[in-house]
Order: structure tokens, then C-alpha cells, then sequence
């Protein structure tokens, strides 16, 4: 790390360690911040986004029509800023017919990203944001994939750093503090701020914490992936989201390079308000796109609603598609607690309806997909930096 780069020790010191390399040793937060006419209305523009996105989330009829695709797609996004190769359709295919993935596929690492939301959200309402929580969250995320060796659920007792491929302690663009006694002080000056209430806007607040968990690094892998669930968890528990509907990994692996930049500048320059500009403006374009998004899956679901009129099992069907728009005879057997023949009749009114198609061609193993609905949830409109 080059210690030069660093010209202002606004959000941190660089000091040199006792073995040599240098490191960066964060203030606790919060800093001094500035609302400028800018950021005021950004933060205006987001507050106002987000809400409407959460009151959509608490008056939706079946919540979970489109909470869980959108769990499954941040899952993807998040995990893919960290370089898997898993699509959107592999997580869907794998959830009704896990076989068919292979050993050590990416897959694996998406699927412990969706468990690890789920069951921080479930843990709000028995842990603190905090430590315990985010080691649990940890642990959930790392097992059984690549990583999983390097002390899953705790937290780091060697150095890290962060840098192109082949970077060492002394050439990383940035390295995080010690692990011992730096890091641990670190940390808790990062539960202390999280937990504070009613002293700035929440989105604020959010943008700082996310920020702050980057610069100290506590794990050995997986701290990006993390980062951005707190996000989400954040929100959740100060009631500002309903359900986990803000999916901003999107927009970031849109705009990653904006993304780690805006961060590093914080360490380097001090430069808050361009982290916090970033933050905003993802909020406000993810939460306005995920409410178009919504009124389009609303829309398609209610027409073919209409359009099945009385057929029960059909229309139950319908609506576990929307959660997941891949199914076999097995699954929708299941899923209906009807014979498998009787399950075929209900994918055939659906064939005939226009929603379901044969998506593999073969005569064994047929698996069916609802394009119109993939297609929607898949959808990523340009939102980027105006």
C-alpha cells in the first residue's frame, strides 16, 4: 500500500506496522458531513423511493411473489461483484432440482447468499446489529464453498488487503487494520454507531455503515457479500424497509468501478460526500426501478389470473411460479399435494394458457419455465450514475 495515495486523514491514519507493510486505521464514525443542496435532495429523492417501495411490500396480497425473486437476485448480483459465474437461472433451476448441479458449482455460493438473508432477517428480532449477528451471517455464507477453510464465522487473525491479482501486504492498493488489538477496536466503534438511533437520516447512517465495515475487513473472505446484506438488514430493522425488496447489488455490478473508487476515496481523500452520492442515487434508481418492476409482475399475474378464471390448482400453481418460474411434475406434485398425473394436467392448462413451456426437449428429466416471468424478473434497466 502506498502510503502517499493517502492525502488526507479526514476518515483515518496510515501507519507503518511492526513488520513492515503499511495499513489504514479508520476513525470512528460518524465524520463531519456537509448537506449540500445536492445531497439534500438526493437524500430526498431516495427517502421518498424507498418508502414507496416498502408500503408496496407491506400491501402486497402474497408478499413472497415477489420478495423471493427478489432475494434471488440480489443473491446473484452480490455474489457475482465477487466473480461467480451463476446466472439468475441456475439459482431457479437448482432450487426445484438440486441434482442437477454439479459439485463446486458457483451455484452453491449464491444459495448460502440467499440463506444467510434469510436467516438475518428472522434473527432481527433476537440480536442486535452487531458482532454475533454478522459472525453467524458469516458462517451460513461460507459453508461448504470456496473459502470455507478460511475461518468461517469469525473473525480475521491474519492480515488482508485488497488489490489486483497477485497483490501482496506491501503492493495492495488498500490494507485494513491489524487484526490485534486494531481491528477488535474497530469493530467496536462499528456496533456502537450502528446501534445509534434518531441522530441522522437513516440512509445516511446506512451509507456510513456499509462504507466503514469495508474499510475494516474483519474476515478473511467473503466481507463485500456481507457488507451488502447489512444493508438490507439495516433497513429492515429501523422499519424503513417492510420486506427485502432493495436488491442495490444490481447497481453495483453496474457501476462497480464508480463503486470501489467512491470508497477508496473516503480513505484516501476523505471524500464522504462522493461515497454518499453514490449510496443515494443507488437507493433512489434501485428502489424506482424495483416499483416499476413490481406494478409489471402485478400486472402479468393478475391477466393470467383472469385469463384461468376458476381452474383452483391452476391458479395455485400460477402463483408458485411467480416464486419460482421453473418447475417439474415432481415439484408442482408437491407443491399442489396431487398425484404427478394430475399435477401434468395443471402444467398443460398452463401450456395452453401461454404462461409455462417445455424448457429441456427431452422425454425424461422435462423440466417447464414461465418466460413471461423470468423475463421480468431478469429485467435490469439501465440505471446508472446522472
Amino acid at each position: 500500500m502506498d502510503p502517499k495515495s493517502f492525502v488526507s486523514n479526514l476518515a483515518g491514519d496510515v501507519r507503518k506496522t511492526g513488520t513492515g507493510y503499511w495499513t489504514f486505521l479508520p476513525r470512528p464514525l460518524p465524520p463531519r458531513l456537509e448537506y449540500t443542496p445536492e445531497l439534500t435532495l438526493l437524500l430526498s429523492q431516495a427517502d421518498a423511493a424507498l418508502s414507496e417501495l416498502s408500503g408496496l411490500g407491506r400491501y402486497l396480497p402474497n408478499p413472497d411473489l415477489l420478495i423471493a425473486p427478489y432475494v434471488k437476485r440480489e443473491a446473484v448480483a452480490s455474489s457475482r461483484i465477487e466473480g461467480t459465474q451463476a446466472d439468475l437461472s441456475d439459482l431457479l433451476l437448482d432450487e426445484i432440482e438440486p441434482k442437477r448441479t454439479p459439485p463446486g458449482s458457483d451455484v452453491l455460493e449464491v444459495r448460502n447468499y440467499v440463506a444467510a438473508l434469510n436467516r438475518g432477517v428472522r434473527q432481527l428480532s433476537k440480536l442486535p446489529l452487531a458482532g454475533r449477528l454478522v459472525r453467524d451471517l458469516h458462517k451460513v455464507l461460507m459453508q461448504g464453498v470456496r473459502g470455507q477453510e478460511r475461518t468461517p464465522g469469525e473473525f480475521r487473525r491474519t492480515p488482508n488487503w485488497i488489490g489486483p491479482p497477485g497483490s501482496t501486504l506491501t503492493t495492495a492498493t488498500y490494507v485494513p487494520p491489524p487484526h490485534d488489538p486494531e481491528m477488535h477496536e474497530c469493530i467496536k466503534h462499528w456496533e456502537v454507531f450502528v446501534n445509534q438511533r434518531d441522530e441522522m437520516p437513516e440512509l445516511v447512517q446506512c451509507a456510513l455503515i456499509h462504507e466503514h465495515f469495508e474499510a475494516i475487513h474483519p474476515f478473511l473472505d467473503g466481507n463485500g457479500r456481507i457488507g451488502r446484506l447489512l444493508i438490507t438488514l439495516f433497513l429492515i430493522e429501523r422499519g424503513r424497509l417492510s420486506k427485502p425488496l432493495l436488491y442495490l447489488s444490481s447497481y453495483i455490478e453496474q457501476n462497480k468501478r464508480a463503486y470501489y473508487e467512491s470508497l477508496q476515496r473516503i480513505r484516501t481523500h476523505g471524500d464522504w460526500p462522493g461515497w454518499l452520492r453514490y449510496f443515494l442515487m443507488a437507493v433512489r434508481d434501485t428502489a424506482r426501478s424495483a416499483i416499476e418492476q413490481s406494478e409489471s409482475i402485478l400486472k402479468l399475474r393478475d391477466a393470467f389470473r383472469e385469463q384461468l378464471a376458476k381452474q383452483h390448482r391452476a391458479l395455485t400453481l400460477l402463483d408458485e411460479l411467480f416464486i419460482n418460474p421453473y418447475t417439474t411434475v415432481a415439484h408442482a406434485s408437491g407443491r399442489l399435494g396431487v398425484t404427478p398425473p394430475t399435477a401434468q394436467k395443471t402444467i398443460t392448462l398452463l401450456e395452453k394458457a401461454g404462461m409455462l413451456r417445455e424448457a429441456t426437449g427431452g422425454k425424461w428429466g422435462r423440466v417447464w419455465l414461465a418466460r413471461p416471468i423470468l423475463k421480468l424478473v431478469e429485467a435490469t434497466p439501465p440505471i446508472g450514475q446522472t
